[in-house]
Parts: C-alpha cells; sequence; structure tokens
C-alpha cells in the first residue's frame, strides 16, 4: 500500500508533531493516548503529522492510514537515532531502525526521515559518556556514514534523510553544523533545521538558510527562552533537565523569530515542511497541549504572510 500525495503547492506545509503533546516514549505513564493525540491535532487545526516514537502510533500500516484519513491528517516524516560517528558497527542499528521507521512512513507517503544523532550524555542519568567534540576520523565516519544512510533510504523508500542537530549532540553549533555540511553529499544528506534548538547556541537561523540554501530539506519549527537558555549553558545543564524548566517556550515568548523563517525559506522551497515542535517532556496536564498548539498555529498563520504557509 502507498499513498500518492495531492497536495497542490499551495505554501510551507505546516504540521506538528507528538513531540508537542510531550511524546518522547513509545509508552510512558504520563504520555497522552495516541488516539486522544490524533483528535486533538485536528482540534488544533493541522494537517500534517510526523510518526514521533516509533510504537507511539499504530505501526500496521492499514490501521494508521485509516486513523490519520479519518481525521484528516497525513503524515510528513518519521524520526531515527543514530550514532555514526562510533563506527561501521552502528551502521546495522541505523539501518534496523530505518526498516521500521522509513518502511512504514514511506507507505503513507512521507517522503522525508529525520535523523537524530547520539547525544555525548547519557539517556539513563545524564553524565557525560563522550567527548563533547568529534576527532578529525569520527567527522569523517560521521559524514560517509550518514551519505551511506541517506543513499540506501532514497534507493529503497524514496526517502530523503534530513539530519537534525541538537542541543548535547556533537552537531549543534553554527561552525560545527557547518562541517557536517562539509562533510556530506547534498545528493543524500540535508538538514532538518530545527529552530529551537540551533538558536539554542547561539545560531542565526536566517543567516544558516541564506548562506545553505541547498541543504535546507525541512524545518522544525520551535522558540527558545532567550535568558534561560544561557542560564542552562552557564551551569552545564543537561538539554533534558533544561527542557523540564521550560527551555523551550511557546512562540512568540521566545526566539526565533518565526517570520523571517518562513519568509527566507519560502524563496527556496516552497513547499517545505515546516512541522511544530515544542518539546515537552514531562508534562504538567494531560490538557495542556492543546492549547499552547492550537495557539502556535494561529501565531504561524498571523505572523506572515498567508501565501507562504497552508
Amino acid at each position: 500500500m502507498t499513498v500518492t500525495s495531492t497536495t497542490v503547492d499551495r505554501g510551507i506545509r505546516i504540521g506538528t508533531a507528538p513531540d508537542s503533546w510531550g511524546v518522547w516514549f513509545p509508552e510512558h505513564p504520563s504520555q497522552i493516548p495516541w488516539d486522544r493525540f490524533l483528535d486533538e491535532v485536528e482540534k488544533a487545526g493541522y494537517e500534517w503529522i510526523e510518526l514521533g516514537p516509533f510504537g507511539y502510533l499504530p505501526t500496521d500500516p492499514h490501521q494508521l492510514e485509516d486513523e490519520l484519513g479519518k481525521r484528516g491528517l497525513k503524515l510528513s516524516a518519521g524520526t531515527v537515532f543514530t550514532g555514526l560517528h562510533k563506527g561501521d558497527d552502528q551502521w546495522q542499528r541505523a539501518w534496523d531502525q530505518a526498516l521500521n521507521v522509513a518502511g512504514l512512513a514511506s507507505k503513507l507517503g512521507a517522503e522525508h526521515l529525520v535523523v537524530i544523532p547520539d547525544l555525548w550524555r547519557s539517556d539513563l542519568d545524564a553524565s557525560v559518556i563522550e567527548s563533547r567534540t568529534l576527532t578529525t576520523e569520527q567527522w569523517g565516519k560521521l559524514g560517509a556514514g550518514h551519505d551511506k544512510l541517506g543513499k540506501a533510504l532514497l534507493e529503497e523508500f524514496g526517502v530523503k534523510q534530513q539530519f537534525h542537530t541538537h542541543a548535547d549532540s556533537h552537531v549543534g553549533t553554527y561552525q560545527e553544523t557547518e562541517r557536517f555540511l562539509e562533510v556530506t553529499d547534498q545528493q543524500f544528506t540535508n538538514l532538518c533545521l530545527d529552530t529551537g534548538h540551533f538558536a539554542y547556541y547561539g545560531g542565526d537561523n536566517v543567516r544558516l538558510i541564506e548562506q545553505y540554501p541547498d541543504r535546507i530539506g525541512y524545518l522544525h519549527l520551535k522558540q527558545v527562552d532567550s535568558d534561560l537558555r544561557f542560564t542552562v549553558l552557564k551551569n552545564d545543564i543537561p538539554f533534558g533537565d533544561a527542557v523540564a524548566m521550560g527551555v523551550m517556550v511557546e512562540p512568540p515568548t521566545g526566539v526565533p523569530e518565526f517570520a523571517p523563517i518562513i519568509e527566507a525559506v519560502a524563496k527556496i522551497d516552497p513547499t517545505i515542511f515546516g512541522i511544530v515542535e515544542q518539546d515537552m517532556f514531562p508534562v504538567s496536564s494531560i490538557d495542556l497541549p492543546l492549547g499552547i498548539a492550537t495557539r502556535t498555529r494561529e501565531h504561524i498563520f498571523g505572523c506572515t504572510s498567508a501565501a507562504r504557509i497552508h
């Protein structure tokens, strides 16, 4: 079963993700049930969603197609996690995830896979488990590994790899992002520009878009608290703890501004995806995300030209 996109070119495609409802795991007692999440995405007015952690939404393609279809929703991308700088033994881990995630997402018409690099902190206790910077050899392994992954995704699923720069990862700052682009091939590896994560380290989103227009393949729209981020960095607070402190905030209370980013990207790819992510975990109340998601969508549609988005 393959769903063919019939989207009319009406502008940047605005969507959302389970992350905006505080969903970080396939299962967790504090997370909203998947069917309520889909209901609330529809209520908030979005048309597009990401898959989220594999296993949170139904993994049977027919069931998922039915659940999305009855709510008027469509799938933009899935997500996997990789550590390809560590060596060749990481390939199988990455490809096993891709077989599941890209295999499912592509059957529902998604053409993108967001790839998030491993963090140098432990997922379990936030301890530092690797050097915060890569060696020249590791940069080479990282680039070659992602090009190999991107090529395989295109050949096997017709899916494009979009690498997500990330806080507490080896690719987060402007210079690190430039280095990543230097060691990868545009044919197989481009960026999921997460506006909040890039601003977390002081990165200028518009400058990156204008300097590397051919490497921006996908957007995550997010804002960071412009004051709290510096407290977090000064005190070496792990990203997960920073999220719990509220470092990622409801637009338009943070940075960067969305309008200049949307305008800049629309000149490059007028139908690119702009997926809203709030980075909330844990969520204090499961009633909280719907209001934030609704207001965020209204802000996006109100802050830029209506011709730029849909």
